[in-house]
């Protein structure tokens, strides 16, 4: 059993920052993600979106984002278990002991829940055809924009993702968007935009529609869309982009005994602790008044919640906050002279 002062459950960028805040404490962490990589949902599901709300940086993608937290954390030597998944949780006196399903087990007074939603996985297409161009031809996140250079790309959904990558790739491909409903639910500057692209025949928009089918053998040729009125229209296409939303799946935190709001953990806003003493929660999983899915919300999420974990990690020894700028012990401990 490995003992350390914290646990972090979630490898994203809230979970990653977590590490620089308990750190430069002088606290050691873990992380623990069943995703194969670090980065969370800017991984997984939009490495190559812009993302422009992060503190000092106009511009970035989630990939760039990634690389920039590991970069600095790099000091502080911090294992990452990827696959992983936690099984059990239970507290023995004031710590608690972690089990995962590849039988390691951490002990820790602080366990620090930067789930993002949980697990996740996107709806799917529910053709039959659809299974067997899955990766190779239908996609349901973007990881490689290059890929689908100079094709036609057929996008379904109605929501900010259909709209941001129909907007995106329709700056080097012929882009068909194409929504179940006549309204969609994006930001209304992106759709004003794609209404802009539709007028200049640069994009084209099928609404209200479904999939019907996909035609070919070994790559796509086209498909087909069924609209209300029951007339059916031939898209050709070489690659399918969906874009219908994420399955949420909470997995073994939802039976911890915590405080849930349908699929979020409520928490205190003074140090983000759940109703469990020493189980902290921040990110996309946490609730509380107020509360604003942002990145930037939950890098101030974890500053307070590490000063709660450096009291229960070093209950003998009094918290001093300091200041990066001037402080010697903080700096020594980010690896400068």
């Amino acid at each position: 059993m490995k003992k350390i002062d914290s646990i972090i459950i979630g490898a994203g960028p809230v979970g990653l920052f977590a590490v620089h805040q308990l750190g430069i404490k002088g606290l050691k962490s873990v992380i623990i993600d069943n995703l194969d990589k670090v980065g969370g949902q800017c991984i997984e599901l939009y490495p190559d979106k812009p993302i422009y709300d992060i503190p000092a940086v106009p511009e970035c993608t989630g990939e760039e984002l990634t690389k920039k937290l590991l970069e600095q954390i790099k000091p502080f030597q911090t294992e990452i278990f990827l696959n992983e998944r936690v099984e059990q949780v239970y507290q023995e006196n004031k710590n608690w002991i972690i089990k995962t399903n590849k039988k390691n087990e951490f002990l820790a007074p602080n366990i620090l829940i930067a789930g993002g939603v949980g697990s996740f996985e996107p709806r799917k297409l529910s053709i039959k055809e659809a299974e067997k161009f899955e990766n190779k031809f239908l996609f349901y996140s973007v990881k490689d924009k290059e890929k689908f250079k100079n094709k036609n790309i057929s996008i379904f959904g109605g929501g900010d993702s259909a709209l941001d990558w129909a907007l995106e790739l329709s700056k080097f491909s012929n882009v068909t968007l194409i929504h179940r409903r006549s309204e969609f639910r994006g930001a209304p500057h992106t759709l004003s935009e794609i209404k802009k692209l539709e007028s200049k025949g640069k994009l084209s928009i099928k609404t209200p529609c479904q999939l019907e089918s996909i035609e070919g053998d070994k790559n796509i040729i086209s498909l087909q869309v069924k609209f209300e009125d029951g007339k059916i229209e031939k898209i050709k296409t070489d690659f399918i982009l969906s874009f219908f939303g994420l399955i949420m799946k909470l997995g073994p935190i939802a039976e911890w005994g915590l405080n849930m709001n349908k699929k979020t953990i409520e928490v205190n806003p003074h140090n983000f602790e759940t109703n469990k003493k020493g189980i902290f929660a921040a990110g996309d999983i946490c609730n509380y008044p107020g509360k604003l899915k942002l990145i930037l919300s939950g890098f101030h999420e974890v500053a307070l919640a590490s000063v709660e974990c450096f009291k229960r990690a070093r209950p003998n020894e009094k918290y001093r906050f300091e200041f990066t700028t001037s402080s010697k012990t903080i700096q020594s401990r980010l690896g400068k002279k």
